[in-house]
């Protein structure tokens, strides 16, 4: 595994202290896709347990998803952007390349003390994010930071390709950090990446190594690109072995998590993970079927749902973990609340 940390009871723990998500109010469903390329809602289903996804305008940039989740978790949290000492954006596909899309959300909600950066670990990025955020606060270089996840995949997937134009939704989740008051918060983290399989998911051009020109658009290099059977193998593979290392370091059991929000890949990876850990199906947050991949915004989507409906309580010891590009993964445990 990765390299990984625990934090002592003389270190300030960071808690989650709001949450906000938002999705494009488009909804693409399986039958719609079985319209533009040779598939159907049974075949999708049966391979992937996406049913839904959402997708956004086609003016719509990275930021204009952000944005709304940031605001939202800044209501949750009761507290204003002026507040924010850190703004950490986790995103596949930004803006632009510069300047990052952190800087547009910091201007945008008016978190004019902050500083701002985006961070780079495909589908893992928002637990990067939380780690990195939480980390800093327990150091003490900050005391708020404004985690989001957001992604508009719908730009980068060639929707002539079955095998990942059905996999795919936009959206954005968002998370407000800062010093626990009553011992919650995160407890241990883990975070590892292994680049000898980076071909396995990877958008070929757009940087330094193919830069855009009208060849690569023509060969389609600017479509991510998937070995999906290389990737299943690897998550099913790293985040058992996650989720037991970051369990193991905050000093508990596996019996001991109340829930599980993984990324939101596939169900059948979910329940694979299951299956590994001897643990019920049912004590992982799953809604893949209504917003199928949205990468870095899976986790927070998938966190602020299953507390809004209630799931999610107070005290509650809940494991985060992620899987991407890279290839890259992360986990962090916490207990709920502040």
């Amino acid at each position: 595994m990765g390299s990984s940390g625990r934090k002592d009871d003389s270190t300030r723990r960071a808690a989650v202290l709001g949450l906000g998500v938002y999705v494009p109010p488009h909804v693409l469903t399986n039958h719609d896709l079985a319209r533009m390329v040779d598939t159907s809602d049974e075949w999708i289903v049966e391979r992937t347990g996406i049913r839904t996804r959402h997708v956004a305008p086609p003016e719509f940039a990275t930021s204009d998803l952000a944005v709304p989740a940031a605001e939202e978790a800044l209501r949750s949290s009761g507290l204003a952007a002026n507040d924010v000492d850190l703004v950490i954006c986790a995103t596949t596909m930004p803006d632009m390349i510069l300047p990052a899309t952190a800087c547009l959300v910091q201007d945008r909600i008016g978190a004019n003390r902050a500083g701002a950066f985006d961070l780079l670990a495909a589908c893992s990025g928002f637990v990067y994010g939380v780690i990195v955020g939480s980390q800093m606060i327990a150091s003490g270089a900050a005391r708020h930071v404004l985690v989001v996840g957001a992604e508009v995949l719908s730009k980068i997937v060639d929707w002539t390709d079955r095998t990942l134009c059905v996999l795919v939704g936009d959206g954005a989740g968002a998370a407000v950090l800062g010093p626990s008051v009553r011992g919650r918060g995160v407890h241990s983290v883990v975070v590892g990446a292994d680049g000898s399989a980076g071909e396995v998911l990877k958008m070929p051009a757009g940087g330094t190594r193919l830069p855009a020109s009208p060849e690569t658009v023509a060969q389609g290099l600017h479509y991510v690109r998937m070995d999906g059977r290389a990737l299943f193998k690897l998550a099913v593979q790293v985040v058992p072995e996650a989720i037991t290392e970051v369990v193991q370091k905050a000093g508990w059991s596996l019996e001991e998590i109340d829930w599980i929000v993984p990324h939101q890949a596939n169900r059948r990876i979910i329940e694979a993970v299951a299956r590994s850990l001897e643990l019920p199906f049912d004590r992982f947050i799953c809604n893949i079927d209504r917003y199928g991949n949205t990468s870095s915004a899976s986790v927070p989507i998938a966190l602020w749902e299953a507390c809004r409906d209630g799931r999610i309580r107070e005290g509650d010891r809940v494991v985060l973990v992620a899987f991407g590009g890279g290839f890259t993964w992360a986990a962090c445990a916490l207990t709920w609340g502040r």
